[in-house]
C-alpha cells in the first residue's frame, strides 16, 4: 500500500466531527444510565452490565480500544495487544486499517507516549469509525482502560 502522508487539517476536521457525534450520544448514555448505576465489566464475555439495588437494567457490547500504563505512562492499543480475548477486541482493527487508509498516524501505532489529548482524540475516532453508542473509561490497578460501546440494550 502506498504511504499517505499526513494532513494535520484533516485529521482535526476528523476529530471535531468525532467529538461532535461522541458528545450527543454521551449525554444520552448518560441520561439512560443515570448517576446511581453500579457496573460491571467482562474482557471474555466483551459485555458491560449496568444495574441499581442488584438489578440488572442495561447491557452493551464492550470493545476495548486500548489501555494506558500508568506506571510506564503509554498507550497500547487493543490490536496490538496479543494478550486480549478476541471477545474484548472486536473490530478494532478497522481502526488501525483507517488510520493507514487516511495518513494519520497514531491510529496504526502500536503504542505512544501518553498524552492525554492524543489519547482523547484516538478514542473519539474509535468511536466514530466503529459506530459506538458512548464511550467508558475505567481503572484496574496501574491501568487505565477505554472502551467503546455498541448494542446497548
Amino acid at each position: 500500500m502506498a504511504r499517505v502522508e499526513h494532513d494535520h487539517a484533516d485529521w482535526q476536521a476528523v476529530v471535531d466531527a468525532a467529538h461532535h457525534r461522541a458528545a450527543e450520544r454521551q449525554e444520552r448514555l448518560i441520561g439512560r444510565l443515570g448517576e446511581d448505576a453500579q457496573y460491571s465489566w467482562d474482557l471474555e464475555q466483551g459485555a458491560i452490565t449496568w444495574s441499581r439495588a442488584g438489578a440488572e437494567f442495561c447491557r452493551a457490547r464492550l470493545t476495548l480500544i486500548g489501555t494506558v500504563s500508568l506506571s510506564e505512562s503509554t498507550w497500547l492499543w487493543s490490536w496490538a495487544n496479543d494478550s486480549l480475548p478476541r471477545s474484548a477486541v472486536g473490530d478494532m482493527d478497522t481502526v488501525r486499517q483507517y488510520g493507514e487508509l487516511h495518513g494519520f498516524p497514531v491510529l496504526p501505532w502500536e503504542s505512544f507516549d501518553h498524552h492525554p489529548g492524543l489519547v482523547r482524540e484516538a478514542r473519539l475516532v474509535s468511536a466514530a469509525v466503529l459506530d459506538a453508542v458512548g464511550l467508558w473509561t475505567d481503572q484496574a490497578g496501574g491501568i487505565q482502560l477505554h472502551f467503546l460501546l455498541h448494542d446497548l440494550s
